[in-house]
């Protein structure tokens, strides 16, 4: 690869010189093929310009990427990062917008009821949803696996982190969970600047007023069960185990409403990447679903080949020496982890898909799909839990194919990076085996 070269005495890292307005418009209109073009011109380090927002400097390599994911120990922010663009819908008071103190106290109360041991105990569960939501899918004719995931995930969340029975409750939860998501996390919305926050809010028919009468619908009733569920303490679920903890009512909703955006989405559109990469991966398909160690390797590999979070950036209150140039304060730094996980000095043959990387030794760290540093998701175990318990689920059950075998192209979707076509199957009863 030929890049640009860049002279030693340049402080601030290369990067497109279009207006910052335009380079926001090409990001959002296929912000995949634009970091391409970016790093195939200017290399490891680049700057983007974002129109009211701070310039970000991407990186595109494990080295440093590392090196970005030290400022957790100061110099950097990722709670203040990603303030602007989810504050609105996570709140005030959620891990993924807090820093310091208040981050390092949320984060060990979020801990025990999200760790590998204890999410574990939802495997049952989440193995008869899953079966419940795949009893309903239409057979012999195509339809997108990303949009049936989601109804899958969300389920999980509403069950087993929100921990609601009522049915009732449930359905109307059912009802609104996907708009407040579509409309919060859309880039009308979240790089909505917040001077313009209040005008649009006052006009209904905009998304961002749209999203805030979703909101208020959804806080209504998570606050309610809050409320209920602390006359009545206990509990497996996520929110159960909260109501035991120091956190107040408006803490404990930020915390649930970061589990959904955080574990929904994300994972369902990790789940359809795995469909959409194995069905065109024959050889991979036949190994599963019963090789445990390698269904593992195999989401892990997904995740790295077709990461679904495009980047985990830092709000830099320090310069910061990066690759040779000095970031100011005050400018957003991180990897853009697509291009971090080509790395070929971090995972040798890039571009082949090997689930046997994350079998035969310990994992990089440059796998980071759900972040790095002290800011690693807290979510993760969870999340490829319910990945493997699905996965399994789909493939005793239904026998899939994909219509076009052309891969799909990767699409900005709401905060994630998704299937174009939202990965188009056709699904065929699978026949019991006969016994002898």
């Amino acid at each position: 690869m030929t890049y640009v070269h860049i002279p030693e005495c340049d402080v601030i890292p290369p990067g497109p010189r279009l207006p910052a307005l335009l380079q926001t418009a090409r990001f959002m209109a296929d912000a995949p093929r634009a970091f391409e073009s970016y790093h195939r011109a200017y290399g490891p380090i680049f700057t983007v310009r974002y129109s009211g927002f701070p310039p970000e400097v991407y990186v595109t390599t494990a080295e440093l990427a590392e090196q970005v994911f030290r400022t957790d120990q100061g110099g950097g922010h990722a709670g203040a990062a990603r303030r602007d663009f989810l504050e609105h819908l996570v709140g005030a008071h959620s891990v993924l917008t807090l820093d310091g103190e208040p981050w390092w106290r949320h984060r060990k109360t979020l801990n025990p009821p999200l760790r590998a041991k204890q999410v574990a105990s939802y495997h049952d569960d989440i193995a008869a949803i899953a079966a419940e939501r795949i009893a309903t899918w239409p057979l012999g004719r195509p339809f997108g696996m990303r949009d049936r995931m989601q109804d899958i995930t969300l389920e999980i969340i509403i069950r087993l982190i929100f921990g609601i029975r009522d049915a009732g409750r449930i359905g109307r939860l059912r009802a609104l969970l996907p708009g407040l998501i579509e409309t919060g996390g859309s880039m009308q919305v979240a790089m909505l600047p917040e001077r313009l926050r209040g005008p649009m809010g006052r006009v209904p028919f905009l998304p961002y007023g749209r999203f805030l009468r979703l909101r208020a619908e959804v806080d209504a009733l998570l606050f309610e069960e809050i409320r209920r569920r602390r006359g009545a303490p206990g509990g497996t679920d996520v929110l159960g185990r909260l109501l035991e903890t120091e956190l107040d009512d408006q803490e404990i909703r930020d915390e649930l409403i970061t589990m959904l955006i955080a574990g929904h989405e994300t994972t369902a559109t990790g789940l359809a990447w795995a469909f959409e990469r194995l069905l065109r991966l024959p050889d991979v398909l036949g190994r599963l679903p019963d090789d445990e160690p390698y269904l593992d390797a195999v989401v892990k590999e997904v995740l790295r080949v077709r990461p679904v979070v495009y980047e985990a950036p830092r709000l830099l209150d320090a310069p910061l020496r990066l690759g040779g140039y000095e970031i100011p304060a005050g400018w957003y730094a991180g990897p853009y982890i697509p291009l971090v996980h080509r790395d070929p000095a971090a995972f040798p043959s890039p571009g082949e898909f090997r689930p046997e990387r994350f079998l035969d030794g310990p994992q990089s760290r440059a796998w980071m799909p759900f972040g790095g540093g002290r800011r690693f998701c807290v979510g993760a175990q969870l999340a490829l839990l319910e990945m493997r318990v699905i996965i399994r689920e789909v493939l005793h059950r239904l026998e899939l194919t994909a219509p076009d075998q052309a891969p799909e192209a990767r699409r900005l979707k709401n905060v994630t990076l998704a299937p174009a076509k939202e990965t188009r199957v056709i699904a065929r009863a699978r026949t019991p085996a006969r016994t002898p």
